[in-house]
Protein backbone atom coordinates (compact mmCIF):
# COMPACT_ATOMS: atom_id res chain seq x y z
CA UNK A 1 0.00 0.00 0.00
CA UNK A 2 1.81 3.42 -1.13
CA UNK A 3 0.65 6.85 0.59
CA UNK A 4 -0.85 9.64 -1.59
CA UNK A 5 0.83 12.28 -2.62
CA UNK A 6 2.27 14.16 0.30
CA UNK A 7 0.99 11.80 2.62
CA UNK A 8 3.80 9.87 5.04
CA UNK A 9 2.72 6.55 6.88
CA UNK A 10 3.34 7.14 10.96
CA UNK A 11 6.08 4.62 12.41
CA UNK A 12 4.41 1.73 12.60
CA UNK A 13 2.23 2.16 9.82
CA UNK A 14 -0.67 2.78 11.55
CA UNK A 15 -1.84 6.18 10.46
CA UNK A 16 -1.58 8.18 7.35
CA UNK A 17 0.09 11.61 8.25
CA UNK A 18 0.38 15.02 6.70
CA UNK A 19 0.84 19.00 7.49
CA UNK A 20 -0.94 21.72 5.19
CA UNK A 21 0.03 25.11 5.24
CA UNK A 22 -2.15 28.49 4.28
CA UNK A 23 -1.32 32.14 4.20
CA UNK A 24 -3.68 32.68 7.63
CA UNK A 25 -6.01 31.13 9.76
CA UNK A 26 -9.38 32.15 7.55
CA UNK A 27 -8.13 30.12 4.46
CA UNK A 28 -6.93 27.06 7.10
CA UNK A 29 -9.94 27.31 8.98
CA UNK A 30 -11.97 27.24 5.40
CA UNK A 31 -10.21 24.11 4.12
CA UNK A 32 -10.77 22.45 7.50
CA UNK A 33 -14.60 23.13 7.21
CA UNK A 34 -14.98 21.77 3.10
CA UNK A 35 -12.55 18.24 5.25
CA UNK A 36 -15.52 18.65 8.31
CA UNK A 37 -18.40 18.44 5.64
CA UNK A 38 -16.96 15.82 3.25
CA UNK A 39 -15.62 13.90 6.40
CA UNK A 40 -19.27 13.85 7.62
CA UNK A 41 -20.87 12.74 4.34
CA UNK A 42 -18.52 9.78 4.34
CA UNK A 43 -18.87 9.19 7.99
CA UNK A 44 -15.27 8.79 8.36
CA UNK A 45 -13.38 11.23 9.92
CA UNK A 46 -9.93 12.67 10.58
CA UNK A 47 -7.66 13.39 13.70
CA UNK A 48 -6.75 16.83 13.35
CA UNK A 49 -5.21 19.73 14.78
CA UNK A 50 -4.69 23.47 13.93
CA UNK A 51 -2.86 26.52 14.65
CA UNK A 52 -3.42 29.62 13.36
CA UNK A 53 -2.45 28.58 8.98
CA UNK A 54 -1.78 24.99 9.70
CA UNK A 55 -3.52 22.17 9.78
CA UNK A 56 -2.08 18.38 10.90
CA UNK A 57 -4.04 15.07 10.28
CA UNK A 58 -3.57 11.83 11.24
CA UNK A 59 -5.96 9.15 9.44
CA UNK A 60 -6.39 6.17 10.47
CA UNK A 61 -9.37 3.39 10.85
CA UNK A 62 -9.74 2.34 14.34
CA UNK A 63 -12.42 -0.77 14.15
CA UNK A 64 -9.31 -2.22 11.11
CA UNK A 65 -6.43 -1.14 13.68
CA UNK A 66 -4.61 0.80 11.00
CA UNK A 67 -4.90 2.50 7.87
CA UNK A 68 -7.69 1.47 5.32
CA UNK A 69 -9.03 2.35 2.18
CA UNK A 70 -11.22 4.39 3.61
CA UNK A 71 -8.29 6.56 5.09
CA UNK A 72 -6.74 6.53 1.35
CA UNK A 73 -9.63 7.66 0.16
CA UNK A 74 -10.10 10.44 2.55
CA UNK A 75 -6.62 11.53 1.96
CA UNK A 76 -6.88 12.02 -1.64
CA UNK A 77 -9.95 13.83 -0.99
CA UNK A 78 -8.51 16.12 1.46
CA UNK A 79 -5.61 17.05 -1.47
CA UNK A 80 -8.06 17.56 -3.99
CA UNK A 81 -9.45 19.94 -1.43
CA UNK A 82 -6.60 21.75 -0.23
CA UNK A 83 -5.43 21.87 -4.45
CA UNK A 84 -8.67 24.09 -4.61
Amino acid sequence: MDAPDGWTFEEGGKALMRTFTFKDFSEAFGFLARVALYAEKADHHPEFTSVWNRVDFRLTSHDAGGVTDRDLKLAETINRLAAG
